[in-house]
């Protein structure tokens, strides 16, 4: 297939998601050669970035794909508002509490906590809204957590988790299942009580009831912003 016929696949594909609201003013496409296809541009939310690169990697002929799309973010904030309330958000959680904390700007390196005892160090940079997690962590729970944590910023466009994990630990659907109830139970506007999760291949499935249907789509959202989840059904219904 020429360059065209690849890059004509790739739009029908994003046409074919209604969930990506594909515009082809607002996101930009590059094939490079050797399968690597560019994205580049804002879209709506986290589903529509995540399935826009899903839909896309499945494209015959792209191998590899640069991710260079943003989030519309829910405020328009500034890169040093969101480094504070990203250096907050991780501050405040229980679970990094013997986790060493650096906020890096374009001038200095803030050395927020230090523990005696780190048992690892979270190492944060935001260039354009988008937030780079670096360092590393004593668990595959913590990086998908302090992952979660920067994209609740309100002025987030992008998290870029490049957090290590020491020892390192084999991934499994377990660990997501375990990650994505362990996000929900962070989130406070929903009651993950009733709320089953199960993973398979990367996809989630949520199921159970909540009573609102503001909350049923926080709790999608939610799972959708976890590290390794590739898709979420949400089979949730609103009830008891």
């Amino acid at each position: 297939m020429s360059f065209e016929d690849i890059l004509e696949r790739v739009r029908e594909a994003l046409n074919g998601e209604p969930r990506v609201g594909f515009d082809e003013n607002a996101i930009q496409m590059d094939y490079e050669g050797g399968g690597i296809l560019t994205l580049e541009g804002e879209v709506a939310d986290i589903v529509a970035k995540k399935l826009a690169l899903e839909r896309a990697a499945a494209v015959q002929g792209v191998s590899a794909i640069v991710d260079r799309l943003r989030v519309t973010p829910a405020s328009r904030d500034g890169d040093g508002l969101i480094r504070d309330h990203v250096r907050d958000a991780l501050l405040q959680e229980p679970a990094f509490q013997d986790i060493g904390l650096r906020v890096h700007t374009e001038r200095e390196t803030e050395v927020v906590r230090d523990p005696p005892l780190a048992c690892g160090s979270i190492e944060v940079r935001v260039a354009n809204g988008v937030v780079t997690l670096d360092g590393e962590v004593p668990s595959l729970s913590h990086k998908r957590l302090a992952g979660v944590l920067a994209w609740w910023v309100p002025g987030s466009r992008d998290v870029v988790n490049g957090l290590g994990v020491d020892p390192p630990e084999e991934d499994n659907e377990g660990e997501i299942a375990d990650a994505v109830r362990l996000v929900l139970e962070k989130d406070p506007f929903v009651n993950v009580s009733q709320i089953r999760i199960s993973v398979r291949n990367g996809v989630v499935t949520l199921s159970g009831y909540v009573p609102a249907e503001a909350e049923r789509e926080m709790a999608e959202c939610d799972a959708w912003y976890v590290f390794g989840v590739d898709e979420v059904i949400n089979a949730i219904e609103i009830g008891r």
